[in-house]
């Protein structure tokens, strides 16, 4: 078994803390099927891989991916980035790989604030992780709006060093990581419609879904995308194995043949 790096200095008010969703794709990347499908994927020398997470938030994935790439994708000359919107998050990832990624394969670029993939440049993206807020809820969070000086009344900051938040702060920032929406996919969709101009040739993708997601719906939405005059696959290839409600996890990849 890997080693899983540690996220103990993560401020859990702000960043949303790694739990089953967050093991599950840990388990699922580093499982027999996945390495040996990476490993084939990108056994070309070059170009160098680059590997997007959207939404690292502690960076336990991420870190994971980087500490590990040689015996994930097979060779250690890949790149790492993240992007969230949460900005606590950003720094949350960057501490996760300083403290746990120093031994890695890979080489971590660094952790950007942003929305899902829109500033990454087109067909660069070789292998895409994202457990998207997946919670079917009425409506979405308001996005975080930029940091400004805080009123004398606010709490003193967190640990993690960056201005101080209020509570109600605090709490957007943790609904913006589990809160989905209708059916739990407005945020999760438009990764999806992005897919074909994020992705390269080569490129994959891991989503993480919920039963309330509708995935066979999902999937057959992906398969149905176009691109590059070649189809597009989806399929599950990890489970969480046991019924909790609706809440029923599985990683689904999505790629097309080379």
């Amino acid at each position: 078994m890997l080693p899983t790096p540690s996220t103990s200095h993560v401020p859990y008010a702000r960043v949303y803390e790694p739990a089953e969703d967050s093991f599950l794709l840990l388990d699922t990347l580093s499982s027999p099927s996945e390495t040996a499908f990476l490993g084939s994927r990108f056994a070309t020398p070059t170009p160098t891989p680059l590997a997007l997470e959207i939404g690292p938030g502690s960076g336990v994935v991420l870190a994971f991916l980087t500490a590990h790439a040689r015996t994930l994708l097979g060779r250690r000359d890949v790149v790492t980035l993240g992007i969230d919107i949460n900005r606590f998050a950003c720094r949350a990832t960057a501490e996760t790989h300083s403290r746990g990624a120093g031994h890695g394969h890979g080489t971590f670029l660094g952790a950007a604030q942003g929305d899902l993939a829109g500033a990454v440049r087109a067909h660069a993206v070789d292998v895409l992780v994202f457990n998207p807020p997946y919670v079917p809820t009425d409506e979405l969070p308001a996005p975080p709006s930029p940091p400004s000086p805080p009123p004398a009344e606010m709490a003193p900051p967190g640990r993690d060093g960056d201005s101080p938040t209020t509570f109600a702060e605090d709490s957007r920032l943790l609904a913006l990581s589990y809160a989905g929406g209708r059916d739990g996919m407005e945020v999760t969709a438009r990764v999806v419609a992005a897919l074909p101009r994020v992705l390269s040739a080569r490129g994959c993708a891991y989503l993480l879904l919920c039963a309330g997601n509708k995935p066979e719906e999902v999937k057959a939405g992906i398969r149905g995308l176009e691109g590059a005059g070649r189809l597009w696959r989806a399929e599950t290839v990890g489970t969480s194995g046991r019924q909790a409600g609706w809440e029923k996890l599985q990683i689904v990849r999505i790629w097309r043949d080379l």
